[in-house]
């Protein structure tokens, strides 16, 4: 080790808590959550028209189309949003715990991976809005976009890279530095999120560089369909762990802080998170169980796969109902359930993260519907799955986001949260759980009496039952302009928070329960889970890859259908 890194270590011992965040770091992590937000807003607007048009309350202007909507909305909000805002959290916590500040290099990969993802986000959504790329956020093949809004993602996907592997080498250096001790948890679970996403993104890399930019370009004229799917969910399942483990960050580590609680365990903690890394890539299959070209037998395994998620998220429940209810009897709460009268109902940056987890629940119940062979029969390309999908990123993930950026702008930025920001706050949270209830909920029931998702305003010439559907779609867009006006009091809280009154806001890391277990230290034997994991990936899609490039059929060429 260098001389150089030798001195910055020795400078960033000790507690952290209380001391000013770095302000070059503070402006990395903000630079991240304005684009974010800015994604959000837009997203937002696209969101609001498709619903209106879904509802035939509008028609949209000459040039305009429906699709294009569709597509903006499914990729701003689903992966620009979300990918901006956890680097962004996730830099924050890594700088805090990992020392005080960002090793230079850090920075330096931090830097280049928001200028490669904000590069090929704007060419990718410029692609989107002027009519060449109406392709949907799963952009399937056969439907071809400009090859400029395939190189957009790679270059998404690739700046992502780069940032994770800045902070693989803070932890590394800091590992380096604090011999024989165990990291602290919430750069542990940064580290797993971004191990995760690395080796899930390899799918989609590959589908975009080795099949979508040569097809788009014209260099090749067919493309193997089945494969590109394939590719595309080994990215696109594991894509809902990467959303939902930095809110699983935030409910473990942050939280308990917040309410003045502990943490339950850091073992439990850490060992849902390898779970979490060993069963969320190896299930991409449950979405292609309508697809005829795929074994029975595989499908069947990587559903076996998906229900073993299940456990990691069982885990996560119990021990934060387990940190609410003590934190609720050592304050004197009788009954069975006096603790839940104890919690800071009041203080948004509690009130929005557990309306998360609260919705969680029949989010995570609709997941395990969608992964049932039989019963993803009948809802299977329906508007229930939009709804499920708008239960667990829209809603428990999204709110978790929100209540989050209540207290990181202001930690890094040297302000406070005030009681009318907190109160707007609240109005946000509701304003987001109502038009959630009514936009997801008409999803899901809809979805149920067979109404197709992806699908613009149409009565099918005036079908009986295409023409049952349309009350439901009038909710859809009731909600949506709910959830709209959510989104601007959002961006709006946002602005508020940069301009805030300055003053401290502590990082809020949670501690220990003094009475938990020791957490074992073949919880960070990083080879080991890295190696299970590639093997289960292995086992999982080794033969199924290899038939479908070796009896690829006849190919497809490509088709613009809007």
């Amino acid at each position: 080790m260098n001389r150089k890194l030798t001195i910055y270590a020795a400078a960033q011992q000790g507690e952290q808590e209380h001391h000013p965040f770095d302000p070059k770091d503070a402006k990395l992590v903000i630079a991240y959550l304005i684009v974010a937000f800015a994604a959000l807003l837009i997203g937002g607007i696209a969101g609001l028209l498709q619903t209106m048009v879904k509802s035939g309350s509008i028609k949209l202007p000459y040039g305009m189309g429906y699709y294009e909507l569709l597509t903006a909305h499914g990729v701003l909000m689903a992966i620009v949003f979300t990918t901006f805002f956890i680097i962004g959290f996730i830099y924050s916590g890594v700088s805090h715990t990992l020392g005080g500040k960002l090793l230079p290099s850090v920075s330096r990969a931090g830097w280049l991976g928001f200028a490669l993802m904000t590069a090929g986000t704007a060419l990718g959504v410029a692609m989107v809005l002027t009519g060449k790329a109406s392709v949907l956020y799963t952009f399937y093949a056969p439907m071809k976009a400009s090859p400029y809004f395939y190189i957009g993602l790679a270059l998404l996907v690739v700046g992502s890279w780069v940032s994770g592997w800045g902070l693989f080498y803070q932890l590394k250096f800091w590992k380096k530095t604090h011999t024989g001790k165990i990291s602290p948890l919430f750069a542990f679970m940064g580290v797993i999120t971004f191990l995760m996403w690395q080796i899930a993104t390899l799918g989609v890399a590959a589908e975009v560089l080795i099949q979508l930019i040569p097809w788009s370009f014209g260099w090749v004229e067919t493309i193997n369909v089945m494969l590109s799917r394939t590719l595309f969910w080994y990215f696109g399942h594991p894509l809902v762990y990467f959303w939902l483990m930095p809110a699983y960050m935030c409910w473990y580590v942050v939280i308990p802080k917040i309410i003045g609680g502990k943490i339950y365990s850091d073992a439990l903690a850490r060992l849902a998170f390898i779970l979490l890394l060993l069963f969320s890539i190896p299930v991409g299959f449950h979405h292609q169980l309508m697809e005829p070209g795929i074994s029975p037998f595989w499908k069947y395994l990587q559903v076996v796969l998906t229900f073993m998620v299940v456990v990691p998220s069982l885990m996560t429940a119990f021990s934060l109902f387990a940190t609410f209810e003590l934190y609720g009897r050592a304050r004197g709460a009788k009954g069975l359930f006096g603790w839940f009268k104890m919690l800071p109902w009041k203080d948004v940056r509690f009130f929005a993260p557990f309306m998360g987890m609260l919705i969680f629940i029949p989010a995570g119940a609709g997941g395990l519907i969608n992964a049932s062979n039989q019963m993803n029969a009948v809802v299977h390309n329906t508007l229930w799955v939009t709804g499920h999908f708008h239960l667990t990123v829209a809603t428990s993930v999204a709110l978790t986001f929100f209540g989050i950026t209540y207290w990181l702008i202001p930690t890094v930025t040297g302000r406070v949260l005030t009681p009318k920001m907190n109160k707007l706050g609240i109005v946000q949270t509701i304003l987001w759980c109502v038009g959630m209830f009514l936009m997801s909920g008409a999803m899901h029931l809809v979805g149920l009496f067979g109404a197709p998702r992806r699908t613009a305003y149409t009565t099918y010439e005036s079908n009986p039952d295409a023409l049952s559907w349309m009350p439901y779609y009038v909710f859809m867009a009731v909600g949506g302009t709910v959830l709209f006006i959510g989104v601007l009091l959002m961006v709006y809280n946002v602005v508020a928070l940069l301009m805030a009154p300055k003053g401290k806001t502590a990082y809020p890391i949670g501690e220990t329960m003094e009475n938990a277990e020791a957490t074992p230290a073949y919880l960070e034997r990083w080879g080991v889970w890295i190696s299970l994991s590639a093997i289960l990936i292995l086992i999982a899609y080794t033969i199924p890859l290899m038939d479908m490039m070796m009896n690829p059929g006849a190919g497809s060429r490509g088709f613009v259908t809007w």
